[in-house]
């Protein structure tokens, strides 16, 4: 069961090695949107880690090179993926803007900081792909602005299906340096989780509204 690409595995590897994500199954989180999940992801702490920091950098930088080709702007998406795109757009020696979860109440009320050009290429830079609502809400926004947004790259997704139906009916790619599959088995193999968790862990992805921890 060794599958997993050599990026998959640097990745699931060093975000598990400083906690940026945790794997509980048996005494599982509780997230805002008040699922119970036996992950939790808080790729910002990749941000206090300058290797690690570098690697993402450099490999989402490569990913959008090879994946979307000629690209004129990266955008962020507030408030975890300002930080990641930045360091992607300063790599890359692009324009960097940002789209806030909702407009700015007081001065020009602005939901895209930064300047946009109409027509430009952009691709989108997220820390996590969840069910990719509040992704697809940003590249509404910068599509709505005149961009040609021609994809999203991420650190993570937990890979629901959700997610790639709402990506495909959107007409956006998608591509991840990691994924939850990658990371259950990075976790097995260097024993943060057992064996015997596999399974329940998959369950979770399968229905993650319904799910219930282990007992």
């Amino acid at each position: 069961m060794n599958n997993l690409n050599e990026v998959e595995q640097k990745v699931a590897e060093s975000l598990l090695q400083i906690k940026a994500i945790k794997l509980q199954p048996k005494s599982p989180f509780t997230w805002a949107s008040g699922w119970k999940s036996p992950i939790y992801c808080d790729n910002r702490i990749t941000l206090s880690h300058p290797a690690i920091r570098t690697y993402i950098r450099q490999t989402l930088a490569k990913m959008i090179q090879e994946e979307f080709g000629s690209v004129e702007m990266i955008s962020g998406v507030a408030t975890a993926g300002i930080p990641q795109g930045v360091l992607v757009a300063q790599d890359l020696g692009l324009p960097f803007t940002y789209v806030r979860s909702s407009a700015k109440d007081h001065g020009r009320q602005n939901l895209i900081e930064g300047e946009v050009v109409e027509g430009q290429r952009v691709v989108v830079v997220e820390d996590l792909v969840s069910t990719g609502k509040s992704s697809l809400q940003a590249v509404q926004a910068l599509r709505e602005a005149g961009c040609n947004v021609v994809g999203l790259v991420s650190i993570f997704t937990y890979g629901f299906d959700e997610a790639t139906k709402n990506f495909a009916d959107a007409k956006c790619p998608m591509y991840s340096l990691c994924n939850y599959d990658a990371l259950i088995q990075v976790a097995v193999n260097n024993s943060y989780i057992l064996e015997s968790d596999i399974e329940f862990l998959q369950s979770w992805r399968k229905d993650p509204a319904n799910w219930s921890p282990a007992q």
